[in-house]
């Protein structure tokens, strides 16, 4: 029973590194329109991961063009995405045979703090949709600190795998898409405030 759990844990790590070594490969993809992308890039020169903002970002460079309110929205939704894909490979993940009660109880509490995550930013995405020229500074100061919110939700995920609650390889994966959530909501949050000092 335990080499079939041990099977299944390995697919399940298998197809985590395929998805992401796919998503770094579409986002890799050089995009038409050179100022669009130019302006993605100089944008995310403002963010603290440059480099993950650009590449995750500039395959949408056609949609976003000089508009830095569709560009925060944009950072929101593949923030988004990415939330609710780490959170259902993390559930599948907790139901795996085999594994300590630690390490369940860890990533459940996980999949917790990622669904209030996934909630926080759903509804900023829709606030920011409700812009108007007399709603702006109250609409903002609310999207701001619902995606505030969910990176500190993101973060008390990340704490669940402080020190030794989990094996190397489920730890290492599940670690490495919760970092990539945090900082893809970093990027968003840098954005959404550049975006409001632009308005002011």
């Amino acid at each position: 029973m335990e080499s079939i759990s041990s099977h299944i844990l390995a697919a399940l790590l298998f197809l985590l590194a395929f998805t992401t070594s796919m998503d770094s490969a579409s986002a890799a993809r050089p995009t038409a329109g050179g100022t669009n992308t130019e302006f993605i890039r100089t944008s995310c020169s403002a963010t603290t991961y440059p480099k993950l903002c650009y590449t995750s970002l500039s395959t949408h460079a056609a949609a976003v063009r000089h508009d830095p309110k569709l560009l925060a929205h944009t950072a929101l939704s593949v923030t988004l995405d990415s939330a609710r894909s780490t959170s259902t490979m993390i559930g599948k993940l907790s139901h795996i045979r085999g594994m300590r009660p630690r390490e369940v109880g860890a990533m459940q509490d996980c999949v917790e703090e990622l669904s209030d995550s996934v909630y926080q930013l759903s509804r900023s995405m829709k606030e920011m949709n409700e812009i108007k020229g007399s709603n702006f500074g109250m609409i903002m100061s609310d999207v701001q600190t619902w995606v505030s919110a969910a990176m500190t939700d993101e973060d008390t995920c990340m704490d669940g795998f402080a020190g030794k609650v989990m094996n190397g390889k489920v730890k290492t994966a599940v670690r490495e898409k919760i970092v990539n959530v945090a900082h893809l909501t970093s990027n968003a949050l840098a954005l959404i405030n550049r975006y409001a000092a632009l308005h002011n």
